[in-house]
């Protein structure tokens, strides 16, 4: 058995939820080999003190090509930092965190990995034994959820069969975007070969031309046009993961509601950075979380990964 891998790709301006990201996977999450941060190689400083025996911090020039550099820091638009290059438009940071999932997933030694986005946050321990090889890998796929009026999901449906040799399909159409997302590196290094015969092109240079992509449609749409890819996945319908994708800031009270509200086989929470909920707010209700808890409590199997019939 090979134990899996936990990958996060971040930055130095989301330094203070992934180091809560990392003490929650250090309270909560076992039987994984490494947790691996990708960062840029300017923030590389500020996440030193995250590495440990189990975490290691890696810049992202590692897999990126030399022909993708990132620009001073000093030219940035709605303070994000964009990396450019002769062969086309500059790409975003946002954008950098989607390349950098798929090439550590190739070139990592691992053969599973499960991604977590610096916002992740868990509150229950997650056992990752269950998704040691040979068991089969959970492929979050949510049915005809993606809809004319979202316009940039509809935009990304169409690029993820642009970039992978496919006719695009009607709406509504599936959707494989979530947290605490499973990758096999086979399948994603046979989604790069599939990106460059249908573009002509390496895969990296056909993401950065494209731009307006989602890594997790092209990975799930990609399983599904696959056979030898779909054998080795299993549909899921959710995640163990209660997600906040809204606007608002979230007060200690509104995250404890939200909390309250999650299932019994969630194990983690994610909100979105843009939401402006502070560290500190989230901090102190999973302190509140914790304290509730039992020391004795049982570890449970997610019903969000138990396979749709």
């Amino acid at each position: 058995m090979k134990p899996v891998a936990l990958l996060t790709p971040t930055y130095g301006r989301d330094l203070e939820i992934c180091t809560l990201l990392c003490e929650s996977v250090d309270r909560h999450v076992t039987s994984f080999s490494k947790h691996y941060l990708l960062v840029p190689d300017a923030d590389l400083p500020l996440f030193a003190p995250l590495a440990s025996e189990r975490r290691v911090i890696i810049p992202a020039s590692t897999f990126l090509p030399d022909w993708l550099r990132p620009l001073p820091r000093i030219i940035q638009r709605k303070r994000r930092q964009f990396w450019w290059s002769l062969r086309a438009k500059p790409v975003s940071g946002w954008h950098v965190q989607q390349l950098l999932k798929i090439a550590a997933t190739i070139t990592l030694p691992h053969d599973r990995y499960c991604i977590l986005d610096s916002d992740i946050v868990f509150f229950r321990d997650f056992d990752l034994a269950q998704f040691e090889h040979p068991n089969p890998i959970p492929l979050l796929t949510m049915k005809n959820v993606v809809t004319i009026d979202q316009a940039r999901h509809s935009r990304w449906l169409e690029t993820t069969h642009q970039l992978l040799g496919l006719k695009t399909p009607p709406l509504p159409a599936d959707d494989y975007i979530g947290h605490i997302i499973f990758w096999d590196r086979q399948t994603t290094s046979d989604l790069a070969a599939r990106i460059e015969a249908a573009t002509g092109l390496g895969w990296v240079e056909a993401l950065c031309r494209t731009r307006e992509f989602s890594e997790y449609l092209l990975y799930g749409y990609f399983v599904r046009s696959d056979a030898a890819s779909a054998a080795v996945h299993t549909v899921v319908p959710s995640t163990p993961c209660v997600s906040y994708w809204d606007d608002p800031t979230l007060s200690k009270r509104e995250l404890k509601q939200l909390l309250q509200g999650a299932n019994d086989h969630d194990v983690a929470f994610s909100i979105a950075s843009f939401s402006g909920t502070p560290v500190d707010t989230i901090r102190a209700a999973i302190a509140e979380s914790d304290a509730a808890l039992s020391p004795a409590r049982p570890v449970v199997e997610p019903a969000g990964l138990t396979a749709l019939c």
